[in-house]
């Protein structure tokens, strides 16, 4: 799954419901260059253009959209998160490498700093911060196709996962693992790792990743297309690397991804991806809150974490079982603790892991879980849960790698218990997603991904209506809960035993906070351990002007 989202329709029984769904529901109730050599383009260029793509009939597609312009305030708010809304001086929409290339050396000359968006999925305010002045939005660039030549798939950034999903499956049986909601963009999803329903069997998205083409700006202010390609000996692996989790908005600008497994042979595309498998066996189980107790609540969530533990080698017969246990702080009717997921149908005894699984889960927890196995043609599971409507959340993550301690877990039941008093409940949220299994096969310096033999992503959220509430309670609950969970180092999650890190796709601006990160140990450190030096000389060879910056952007090495 990935970026958590905030759909208008019941998913829970789907594979992962959407992070803004559980938002939504709290808040309503309370030219390839061979070989990796240099393309440079001007704005006449037309290399990395889609052929016979269609051009607005009036007007140019490249002429920047100001405050003037009736299509402006629409864009201001293509953003997930309406808790930033930003007011660039113009926005340029894209639809080629070459447009692309035009756009940065215009921002370049004007001194404006630049922002991209396509999906338009970041959780800070890395595109609406007030200094940026200049925003590429790459919508437009959504082309799905089979490259003969590179014996690989081409996706621009623009296209959406259930695009993607739709596009290989139909065109080819093939898949890539990335997220579950339909709507996020592949752009920013993909360079910060890219993870979901697919990923313990098949690992992360970037573990297919075969190269991309990027929009760099040189040391004199020139703005190029580079191809960037896993091959070691290619001129810009570090390049590549440097987009294997380090997150958008660091190099450059990505115009192309290319995915193909890693050791595939032959010329037949269907053999070059991952199967998608034909269909789900889904399942969900319940506990309202009424039937957890303090002892209760704390049997549930161990039982969870142990499971996770002993199941998350790439070898185990669970590694083709996908689940999130979301605890939210409403009372509402399905509220309470919800063990969602999701197993290959086709995998030899699905039905018994998945009622197995529940089970050891529920073991020793007095109430019985009200249990649902919704069947899920693949298509249905992955390009349904949408994410239309924008609304303002605060999230944090976390990287478990053992489940939660005694103490960690009263914290989590002071804070995720619906108060007594309806005055001083919050719309909050925990989801603990799987992780593990094909991630560990991947060393943890072979892409960016650090993170590699931890069992559960954590992920901590606070949402609110923007019309009646400013959001300052919400966000000091969420981090008073993660203060509270990782008060033992410092208020976040230091590698080590217990917790490794966070997850820079749910980035966090309060990480480089001091008074929200008392541990000494850097963001930068939480996200990327051992590969932020590494992450910091590719900076300071392909953005050695620092054009893509935002407050948590890896630095230049000096």
């Amino acid at each position: 799954m990935a970026e958590p989202q905030t759909p208008q329709r019941d998913t829970t029984a789907q594979a992962a419901p959407s992070r803004r769904h559980v938002l939504a529901a709290t808040a309503a109730t309370a030219a390839t260059a061979a070989g990796g050599a240099a393309i440079t383009l001007s704005a006449a260029g037309t290399a990395g253009a889609a052929e016979g793509s269609v051009r607005p009939a009036t007007g140019s597609p490249t002429t920047p959209i100001g405050p003037e312009d009736p299509r402006y305030l629409s864009l201001t708010q293509r953003g997930c998160n309406a808790r930033f809304i930003g007011k660039p001086d113009y926005f340029r929409v894209v639809h080629s490498t070459a447009e692309v290339v035009d756009a940065v050396q215009q921002a370049v000359r004007q001194d404006k700093r630049i922002a991209v968006r396509s999906g338009g999925h970041c959780f800070e305010d890395f595109v609406d911060h007030p200094d940026i002045k200049a925003v590429i939005d790459m919508s437009p660039m959504r082309e799905i196709s089979y490259d003969a030549e590179r014996r690989a798939f081409c996706v621009e950034p623009g296209a959406q996962l259930a695009e993607v999903y739709r596009e290989l499956f139909i065109g080819w049986g093939v898949t890539i693992p990335a997220g579950a909601t339909a709507e996020v963009g592949i752009g920013g999803h993909v360079v910060g790792g890219g993870y979901g329903v697919m990923s313990r069997r098949d690992g992360v998205s970037v573990d297919h990743l075969h190269a991309l083409e990027v929009v760099v700006v040189d040391k004199d202010g020139t703005a190029r297309a580079v191809i960037a390609e896993r091959d070691p000996d290619s001129p810009h692996h570090d390049l590549w690397w440097a987009h294997t989790g380090a997150g958008g908005g660091n190099f450059g600008v990505v115009t192309r991804y290319w995915f193909r497994t890693p050791g595939a042979r032959g010329d037949d595309p269907t053999k070059l991806l991952p199967k998608a498998p034909a269909s789900f066996l889904a399942f969900r189980a319940g506990w309202t809150w009424k039937d957890l107790d303090a002892r209760d609540f704390k049997t549930l969530m161990r039982n969870h974490g142990q499971w996770c533990e002993r199941n998350s080698d790439p070898d185990s017969p669970y590694a083709s079982l996908f689940s999130v246990l979301m605890v939210n702080t409403t009372q509402a009717a399905g509220s309470g603790a919800v063990l969602a997921g999701v197993i290959d149908a086709a995998v030899p005894g699905a039905r018994r892991l998945a009622d197995d699984y529940i089970a050891a889960v529920g073991r020793g927890v007095g109430a019985e879980p009200t249990i649902r196995r919704p069947p899920l043609s693949w298509l249905n599971a992955l390009t349904s849960i949408t994410d239309t409507r924008s609304s303002p959340f605060k999230v944090k993550s976390a990287y478990l790698r053992k489940t939660y301690t005694d103490r960690q877990l009263d914290v989590l039941h002071e804070h995720l218990r619906p108060s007594d008093d309806p005055a001083k409940r919050i719309s909050g949220t925990l989801w603990l997603v799987a992780y593990g299994g094909a991630a560990r096969k991947v060393a943890p310096d072979a892409t960016a991904v650090a993170q590699r033999d931890s069992i559960l992503k954590a992920v901590y959220m606070a949402g609110w209506d923007a019309e009646t509430q400013d959001g300052a309670r919400e966000t000091e609950w969420v981090r008073s809960l993660y203060r509270g969970v990782y008060a033992d180092s410092g208020g976040v999650p230091v590698p080590g035993a217990v917790s490794d890190g966070a997850f820079i796709n749910y980035p966090d601006a309060d990480l480089d906070d001091p008074e929200q990160n008392t541990s000494g140990v850097p963001w930068y450190t939480l996200y990327y351990k051992d590969n932020y030096p590494r992450l910091q000389r590719v900076k300071a060879k392909y953005d050695p002007r620092d054009e893509f910056r935002h407050r948590l952007s890896i630095r230049p090495a000096r």
